[in-house]
Formats: C-alpha cells, structure tokens, sequence
C-alpha cells in the first residue's frame, strides 16, 4: 500500500475529491440498484454494486496510467486520436444497438468483450485535448477565421455532427465548452461569434431537416422539443413524471434525510442509479448531503483554477480547463435537472452514478489534469533539490 502511494503524484487534494466521490457513490448506487434488481426480475442487488466495483478500478486503473504519462505527450496524442474518435463515432452510427429493448444508438459493443461504450465521452475529452493543442500552437499570434477554419473547426463541426443526432445534451455542452475554452485561449471574440451563429444556424437546418424527413432520425427531435416544451410548460409527459417523482423525493428527505438505503422512490423513479441519483442522494441524506456534495464538486473547481493557474505554459493550462470543467459543468447539469432548473437531459453525475463510460472517460480527463499538477510539483521539487547544495555550501563558509 504504501508503495502505491508513494508512486501517486500530482494534486493531492485532487486525489482526495476522486476518492471521496468513489467511495460514497457506492452507498446510493447500491441503494438505487433495487430498483433495477426488481425490473430484471431477479432481485439480485449485489451484482449491481459488484459492477459499479469493477467500474471504478478499472476508472482507477486509467486515472493511474495517465496521471504518469508527461502532459505534453498529449499534444501529439489527440492528433492521433481524433480520427480514431471519428471512425468510433461513425461506427457507433452504423452500429447502434439496443440495451433493454431501447433504442441507444448512443452505445457501441466492443466485440469478444461484450461491453457497450458510450463514444462520445471519448470524443469530447479527446476534442477538448485537441482544441488546446492548437490554441497553443496560435498563443501570440494574429489569426484570421479562414486560417482557423480548416484545423480548428472542421473538426469541431464533424464531431458534433455525429454525435448530435443521438445526443442533443452531450453535443451541447461539447459546443459550450469549446465556445467558453477559445475564449480563454484568447480567440478573436469578432470570430467566436461568426462560429456560434454558424452553429445555431446548422442546428436549426437539422431539426427542420429530421421534422421533413422523420425516418433519418426516428423520435430524437420530437424527444428534445417535448423536453423543453414539458419543462416550459408542465405537460403531462414522460420527462415531467421523472421530474415529478425526484422532486417527491428531494422533498421526502428533508434535512438530515431518510437515512442510506431507506429511500422510498427509487422503486418509482426512472434511472434512479443514473440521471437521477441526485434526487436519491438528497432523500438519503438530505438538505445536508445534496450541499455536501455541491461542495466537492466545487472544490474540484476551485482546485482546477489553482492547477491552472500554476501551469508554465498555456497548453497545460487550456488542458486543464478543457478536460476539467466539462466534468464540474456536467455535475451542475445533473443536480439542475433533479430540482427542475434544467430540460432533462441524460447527464450522469460525475464519478458517482453508475455507468463504465462516464467513470472511464471522467478518470482519463482527471488523469491528465493530475498529471499537469504533477509536472509542477516535479519540477518545483527539482529547484528545490538544486538550491540544498548551495544553501549547504553557504552555511558552510
């Protein structure tokens, strides 16, 4: 044990937030899995904790490995990962697949293995990585948005193209994070906005495209437009009696909470173990639990800013914001849907819910941001063991 810690490096209060998040989702996950126990048929809950297990080693496993590999390899790995991410994302089309008789063409099967793979969680760390790599390689320059358009945007554009007729929210918040990411990096503000209306105007030739044309892409526009219309207006609709039964439960806990296992509505509630595990949580564990973990999340904020800004050199600080925040930014989503603050939309809890995607491409950003923090520290123990000689020899004479 303590060998493995010895080799653990980078931000430690960083370490600290994964293993407090980990450990306590084992608690609603196992809690919220009864609900799935019982729509299986078998009544067998400790295979779900079981698998929610071997998720989190398996994210731990990652989060080790990439936290040791030197951050700048990473310029040159996204280069070489986003076509990768490309041909998975166009696999993923032509595959589609169904999980428990839905359609989730969101999902790829690895063959042999038999696991399903959300690949567009690997697309967005890896975009974001990719994003960075370029900003850096303009830092200082004068750009024109012609001289942008084919390494940056393209790009951009055919990852969210494919991942936005399956997944409206995740292409979004994709779209969001490099939006807010170029605008950090000191990307002309004249030509942002050229990109953003570039993007609303697509995504209105798509929605107008999938209402004529139905059989492209069956029930995913109508489910978007009944989402935000139900959030708008309060229909009667299949988004509104999730949100309905959260906010039973949210209102169920109280304070303190019901106490851990002893929620009442994950027999009632849709992908309690999921999307959902934050109005669980606030059952649970009440007024007081749903805060507490509010301010983990936002400690990992405040922590990535600190990594940030540290950084020596404006990849390693656009890697951090750009694989870092969408995690934080995903968190804020799924509490905002449970309170009805927000359209459902699909979005996990980081580190928390189940679900292997979620967990695996959550360590792997969280890996490189760590392994940022732990380049610093290196190189900061580094002067510090060229500086004990000197300050040896001085006391000595």
């Amino acid at each position: 044990m303590k060998s493995i810690f010895k080799n653990i490096q980078g931000d430690n209060v960083i370490w600290a937030i994964i293993g407090v998040l980990a450990i306590f989702s084992f608690l609603p996950v196992y809690s919220a899995s009864s609900n799935l126990a019982y729509l299986y048929g078998d009544g067998n809950t400790f295979k779900f904790l079981a698998k929610h297990f071997a998720h989190l080693m398996l994210g731990f496993g990652i989060l080790y490995g990439v936290h040791k590999i030197p951050y700048h390899y990473f310029r040159g790995l996204s280069i070489i990962a986003l076509p990768v991410v490309i041909v998975l994302l166009l696999l993923t089309i032509a595959q589609g697949t169904t999980i428990a008789g839905a359609n989730a063409s969101r999902w790829i099967r690895v063959p042999l293995v038999g696991v399903t793979f959300q690949t567009s969680t690997l697309a967005a760390v890896v975009l974001m990585s990719y994003v960075a790599r370029y900003l850096s390689t303009i830092e200082g320059r004068i750009v024109t948005f012609k001289e942008t358009l084919l390494p940056l945007w393209v790009p951009v554009f055919v990852v969210l193209a494919l991942i936005l007729p399956a997944n409206f929210s995740t292409a979004a918040i994709i779209f969001s994070m490099v939006s807010l990411l170029v605008f950090i990096g000191g990307y002309p503000l004249k030509y942002l906005t050229i990109v953003l209306a570039a993007g609303l105007l697509m995504l209105s030739l798509f929605v107008l495209t999938a209402k004529a044309f139905p059989g492209v892409f069956p029930n995913r526009v109508d489910t978007w437009i009944s989402r935000v219309e139900s959030f708008a207006d309060k229909t009667d609709t299949e988004a509104n009696y999730q949100i309905d039964q959260a906010k039973i439960a949210i209102a169920s806990g109280g304070i303190t909470g019901l106490g851990p296992g002893k929620s009442v509505q994950k027999n009632f509630l849709p992908q309690s173990s999921s999307d959902f595990i934050y109005a669980i949580i606030v059952e649970e564990f009440g007024i007081v639990g749903a805060l507490g973990i509010m301010v983990v999340y936002l400690m990992l904020l405040f922590r990535l800013v600190i990594v940030a800004h540290k950084s020596s050199d404006m990849f390693s600080k656009l890697l951090v914001i750009g694989v870092g925040l969408p995690i934080v930014f995903q968190a804020l989503i799924n509490m905002a849907v449970a309170v009805e603050l927000f359209p459902v939309t699909g979005q996990t809890l980081p580190l928390i819910s189940s679900g292997g995607s979620s967990i695996w491409m959550t360590c792997l950003a969280l890996g490189m941001v760590l392994s940022v923090s732990a380049k610093r520290e290196l190189k900061k123990k580094n002067e510090e063991d060229t500086e004990n000689p000197l300050d040896i020899l001085s006391q000595t004479l």
